[in-house]
């Protein structure tokens, strides 16, 4: 009897340590704040407002709302090189280039860093 206690104490407690290893997803932005959400560099805050925001930033459109982790997260997974060619080349109702016809590769890596919210690597 004792010895099943001790256990399942040993369980719980390794259960509890292993939850604290994942990080909790943020919630995802009201509508309100969705539309708020601007890039603090006022150029790819330009460009995201011209091209990125009309789907980026209210539901329904299909596209992952901006800032919202459980959207973002699982695409962030797969690289940001995959996400920069999923807008070069289109994907799914996204039109090629992301209607930014301006935009460089760079600009492309800065605003879905901005919508997936992902700081900048430390160089």
């Amino acid at each position: 009897m004792v010895q099943g206690r001790i256990l399942g104490g040993v369980l719980i407690g390794g259960a509890l340590l292993l939850s604290g290893c994942s990080k909790p997803v943020p919630p995802a932005p009201t509508p309100q704040e969705a539309l708020a959400l601007r890039p603090a560099d006022p150029r790819i805050a330009s460009l995201y407002e011209s091209a990125c925001k009309a789907c980026h930033s209210v539901a329904g459109t299909g596209a992952p709302l901006v800032h919202d982790h459980a959207a973002w997260d699982p695409r962030w997974k797969q690289g940001l090189p995959m996400l920069v060619d999923h807008v070069l080349q289109g994907y799914r109702g996204m039109p090629a280039g992301g209607q930014c016809l301006t935009c460089s590769p760079q600009d492309h890596q800065a605003l879905i860093r901005f919508m997936a919210d992902q700081p900048e690597p430390k160089p």
